[in-house]
């Protein structure tokens, strides 16, 4: 990807074309991609290929970098207030804190090259083109003597002339290139001290959208033990209704029991068995009101008034 397709993308970032989060996508993709190619530079730096082209190049890419931190930064703080609003979705909330990551984390890299920059750039020069001289003349090569015709001495004297011109060339030459250094240094100095406090607000977004991950998690946490908890009711709920059925049952079978026994008995003693009704009575009322059975409460009286009077 070219430096052109990355200032088109930024351009697309500061217009307002996306929506903050796939700005801040975008702008941290751009950053990262910048970051690697600044790094190959600063690599070059002490080596053949530090040339003052070289770091013309490291600067203009060193600003193209942190005017896209500047832009992805805003886009990163209008995504985190949005956030903040009702009604956004806990998956949008999830992209943003991690995209707050990656802005962290390639912010950092940056600033590893920052500082190698600027450690080189002190400790090398860019190397200087060798100046190319029209002539070479040098004492021990030109005999001057009294025989040499004006000609040859005006050539001589127009040698040394334009070597003169050439040191004093090559020595102001040298000079804007270390003062040009001495302004590159500062202006990584600078970048350091404004990258690091965009570094300090980006550790704020990064606290805050990990507070609203960590509310989301405990939410869904709150979900999963009421969930449990429900199925946990339900269970119970269906085995006390189970249980409930056995009892109506066996109290059923109780009852028949009891009172086959007591015709059994009153087939024996009649007269006991009369005076004993209320006895009869309370143990089948005992297992059959207790379940809404009193249809056949009822039935029992009418069968067994008839029987006592037979």
């Amino acid at each position: 990807m070219s430096f052109q397709d990355l200032e088109a993308g930024r351009r697309d970032l500061i217009s307002g074309k996306q929506d903050p989060t796939q700005a801040v996508a975008s702008g941290v993709f751009q950053i990262n991609t910048a970051v690697n190619a600044f790094r190959r530079q600063v690599n070059a730096l002490g080596t053949s290929k530090d040339t003052p082209e070289l770091r013309e190049k490291l600067h203009k890419t060193r600003l193209y970098i942190g005017n896209l931190v500047k832009d992805t930064s805003e886009r990163l703080k209008q995504a985190s207030e949005t956030d903040h609003q009702a009604g956004v979705s806990p998956a949008k909330k999830i992209a943003d804190a991690k995209l707050a990551k990656d802005f962290q984390a390639v912010l950092k890299e940056f600033q590893k090259a920052q500082r190698l920059a600027a450690e080189k750039e002190t400790a090398y020069a860019p190397s200087v083109p060798q100046s190319v001289l029209s002539s070479s003349y040098s004492a021990s090569d030109q005999d001057i003597n009294a025989d040499k015709s004006s000609q040859q001495r005006a050539l001589l004297v127009e040698s040394r002339r334009e070597q003169v011109l050439l040191a004093e060339n090559e020595i102001a030459f040298n000079e804007a290139i270390i003062e040009e250094r001495e302004q590159g240094i500062q202006e990584i100095q600078q970048q350091i001290g404004e990258v690091n406090e965009m570094f300090k607000d980006l550790a704020v977004l990064v606290h805050d959208q990990g507070t609203m991950i960590d509310d989301i998690g405990s939410h869904i946490e709150s979900a999963h033990a009421s969930t449990a908890q429900g199925k946990s009711h339900l269970v119970k709920a269906a085995k006390t209704q189970r249980s409930n059925s056995s009892m109506v049952y066996s109290g059923k079978n109780t009852s028949s029991k009891v009172i086959c026994n007591y015709f059994l008995f009153r087939k024996l003693h009649i007269s006991s068995a009369i005076s004993n009704v209320s006895f009869v009575c309370a143990i089948f009322f005992n297992f059959h009101v207790q379940h809404s059975s009193l249809n056949v409460v009822a039935s029992f009286f009418t069968c067994f008034h008839g029987w006592a009077c037979s």
